[in-house]
C-alpha cells in the first residue's frame, strides 16, 4: 500500500484538482449560456431577465405594468360590447318613443327623391308600411298578381324611362317568386331595386313567420344584397343601393328590409318586448336586452338626414383610347357598327348618340334596346343580311353588342376584321375572346360616350360610297324577296308574313320604338358625313288577305260517334260510346239536400 504522503497521493490529488477545475468550468460555461438565452437580445429586457432568474425577485413596477394590461384589456372588451349594444350611439342620439311615423315613410321619402313614380308590389303584412307611405306622397302603388309580374313590370319602367325600376315584395315565398325576373333583369343590365320583406332581425332562425335565408339567395342574382339593421339605417342603406343598381353596369339590387325597422315604436315594442313584468333573475336579464334592442333600433331613427341622390361613376374611354380607335376607323375601307342595349343607357341622351352615328356615317345594325334609335328611312339603318356584312367587313365596331350566341360567339367575324369592343362589363367585353375572336382594340366603358367622342374626333369622315351602296343592294333583294313570300298563298293556313308585312310600313313613325328614354321623333335628315345614297324604295301596297269565311248560324253539326279501333286486328272492334239522351241529367236517388 501507498502511504499518504507518498508519491501516490500526490497524484491523486492532482487528478482531484484536475477533475474539479474542469467541473467549474463547466459549470461556469452552463451558467453563462443560460444567462445568455435567458436574456435574449443584447440590450433587449435584460434588466428583466436578471430580475427573473432564480434568487432574485420580481420588482413592484413589473406587477403593476401586468395590472395595467389586465385593467386595459378589460376596458376595450367592454367598449366593443357597449358599442354591439349601442350603448355608445344613444349617448349622442335619442330614442322618441311617442313619435307614431314608422320606417315606411323613409322608404317613401328616398323613392320620391330619387324621382320614382312607380312602385310594382303584390302586398304583405311585412311591407305594408312602405305601400301605405308611398302612396300617401303620391307614388303609383300598382298592385300584381304574383311577385315575378311586379318585378318584370318595374324592369320594363327601367328600360322605357331610364331610370330605376322599384319592386316590393313580402318575405319568404314572396321574395323566391321574384328570382326569375330579378335574375332577368341581371341579364338585361337593368338598374332595379327589388324590396324585400323579412322577420325581425332578433327573431331570424328562430322560427317567426316566412323566415328564409334571403340576402344568401340574391348575392349571385344582384350586384348587391343588403339587409337594414335599424331604422337609422334605411335612408343611407337605400341611397347606396340605387346609385350600385345604375352605376357602372347596371343590373339588380336586393335590399332587406325586416319587420321591426318598418312600423311604429309602439308597434314593435308590443310584440316584441310584451306587457308582463318578468320574474327571476333571468327574466330580468332578458327583458332589459329586449328594451335594449328595441332602444338602439329607433335611436336617432327620425333625424333629417339627406335624401338626393348620390353621384354616379361611369366607365369611360380614355383619350388615348378615342385616339387609336379613330385611327382605326379612319383607315377602314369596309367598316361597320353593332350598337346594343348598354349604348341606350344614361348619361348619353339618345339623341346625341343617334347625330353621332349620322354624323360618322358609318351602316349601323341596331340590337335589344337600341332599335328605333334610327329612322327607318336612314341609309345607314340596316336590317338584313347581318352574317355576311360581318364576313366582309375590315373593321367592326362592337357598342355594346357581346359576342353571345347573337354572334355565334364570334365567329362570324372575317379572317382579318380588325374588331374594336366597347362595354362597361370587363366580362362581358371579353366574353369568348381569344377563343374564336381577338378584339384589336378593347375599350371598358360607356359605349355611347366613345361614338360621341368619335364623332366629334373625326368630323370630315366619310364612309367610302362602294360600300355603303353594295349592303343597300343587298338589303333592298333581301326587302323584295320577303315581299315576294308574302305575296304567296299557301293552299292551307295562314302565310304569316302577309299580315306583318303591311305593318312595316303603315307610316314612317311605325318602326321607331322607344328603347330607354329614345321618345318618338320624326325623321331626320342625314348628317353632312354621309354620301348621298337613294333611300330604300317604296314599297307597294300589298293586296288585303282574304278574311276567314264566317261560320253559318245555326246548330254546330255534331260529329259522328267516334269508333275507337281495337288493338288487335282479332279482336272484335268496340262499340262507340252511348250518346247522353237530351234533357234534365236525372236526379240520384241517394242524394239528400
Amino acid at each position: 500500500m501507498t502511504s499518504s504522503g507518498g508519491p501516490g497521493s500526490e497524484a491523486s490529488a492532482e487528478r482531484e484538482g484536475r477533475g474539479r477545475g474542469q467541473k467549474l468550468r463547466r459549470a461556469r460555461h452552463v451558467t453563462a449560456r443560460g444567462r445568455a438565452d435567458w436574456a435574449g437580445p443584447a440590450g433587449v429586457g435584460g434588466a428583466t431577465a436578471r430580475a427573473a432568474l432564480p434568487g432574485k425577485k420580481a420588482p413592484a413596477m413589473d406587477l403593476v405594468t401586468v395590472l395595467v394590461a389586465l385593467v386595459a384589456l378589460v376596458a376595450l372588451v367592454l367598449l366593443v360590447v357597449a358599442q354591439r349594444l349601442g350603448l355608445l350611439y344613444r349617448l349622442r342620439h335619442k330614442v322618441d318613443v311617442t313619435s307614431p311615423r314608422h320606417g315606411g315613410e323613409l322608404v317613401a321619402a328616398v323613392l320620391r327623391a330619387h324621382g320614382v313614380r312607380f312602385l310594382f308590389a303584390l302586398p304583405g303584412g311585412h311591407i305594408s308600411p312602405v305601400l301605405v307611405a308611398c302612396e300617401k306622397i303620391g307614388i303609383r302603388v300598382v298592385d300584381t298578381r304574383h311577385e315575378a309580374t311586379a318585378v318584370f313590370a318595374a324592369d320594363a319602367v327601367s328600360r322605357v324611362s331610364g331610370r330605376i325600376g322599384v319592386a316590393a315584395v313580402t318575405a319568404g315565398p314572396g321574395v323566391t317568386n321574384a328570382v326569375t325576373a330579378v335574375k332577368n333583369a341581371q341579364l338585361a343590365e337593368s338598374p332595379l331595386l327589388l324590396l324585400g320583406g323579412a322577420a325581425a332581425s332578433l327573431q331570424k332562425g328562430r322560427g317567426a313567420l316566412q323566415d328564409i335565408p334571403q340576402v344568401p339567395l340574391f348575392r349571385t342574382l344582384c350586384k348587391a344584397a343588403l339587409s337594414v339593421r335599424a331604422v337609422r339605417d334605411i335612408v343611407p342603406t337605400l341611397r347606396r343601393a340605387i346609385a350600385t343598381a345604375m352605376e357602372g353596369t347596371p343590373g339588380p339590387v336586393f335590399v332587406e328590409l325586416p319587420i321591426d325597422v318598418l312600423y311604429p315604436f309602439h308597434v314593435v315594442q308590443k310584440e316584441l318586448v310584451g306587457s308582463k313584468t318578468p320574474r327571476g333573475l333571468r327574466g330580468k336579464l332578458v327583458q332589459w336586452y329586449l328594451g335594449n334592442y328595441l332602444s338602439d333600433l329607433f335611436a336617432g331613427a327620425w333625424e333629417p338626414r339627406e335624401l338626393n341622390p348620390l353621384g354616379l361613376s361611369v366607365p369611360r374611354a380614355s383619350p388615348g383610347e378615342v385616339q387609336r380607335c379613330s385611327e382605326l376607323l379612319s383607315r377602314a375601307q369596309r367598316p361597320l357598327v353593332l350598337v346594343g342595349s348598354q349604348a341606350l343607357l344614361p348619361p348619353t341622351p339618345a339623341e346625341e348618340l343617334r347625330s353621332a352615328l349620322q354624323s360618322l356615317g358609318v351602316p349601323c345594325y341596331l340590337g335589344g334596346a337600341a332599335r328605333g334609335l334610327l329612322p327607318p328611312e336612314c341609309p345607314l339603318l340596316l336590317r338584313h343580311n347581318r352574317r355576311q356584312a360581318l364576313r366582309d367587313a375590315d373593321l367592326v365596331l362592337l357598342a355594346g353588342t357581346v359576342c353571345d350566341f347573337r354572334l355565334s360567339y364570334g365567329r362570324l367575324f372575317g379572317r382579318g376584321t380588325a374588331v374594336v369592343a366597347v362595354n362597361r362589363n370587363r366580362e362581358q367585353l371579353l366574353r369568348n375572346a381569344d377563343v374564336f375572336w381577338k378584339p384589336r382594340l378593347a375599350v371598358q366603358g360607356d359605349p355611347a360616350s366613345l361614338v360621341v367622342a368619335l364623332a366629334r374626333s373625326l368630323p370630315g369622315f366619310s364612309c367610302p360610297r362602294e360600300w355603303l351602296q353594295r349592303l343597300r343592294e343587298a338589303e333592298s333583294e333581301r326587302e323584295r324577296q320577303n315581299r315576294a313570300k308574302a305575296a304567296v298563298s299557301p293552299p292551307c293556313h295562314l302565310n304569316p308574313l302577309a299580315p306583318l308585312s303591311p305593318l312595316c310600313h303603315l307610316s314612317p313613325l311605325s318602326l321607331q320604338g322607344q328603347g330607354r328614354g329614345v321618345p318618338l321623333v320624326s325623321p331626320e335628315p342625314a348628317g353632312p358625313g354621309v354620301p348621298s345614297v337613294s333611300p330604300v324604295p317604296s314599297v307597294p301596297a300589298v293586296p288585303p288577305v282574304s278574311p276567314v269565311p264566317s261560320v253559318p248560324a245555326g246548330p254546330r253539326p255534331r260529329c259522328p260517334p267516334r269508333v275507337t279501333r281495337p288493338l288487335c286486328p282479332r279482336c272484335p272492334p268496340v262499340s262507340p260510346v252511348p250518346s247522353v239522351p237530351a234533357g234534365p241529367r236525372p236526379r240520384c236517388p241517394l242524394h239528400v239536400t
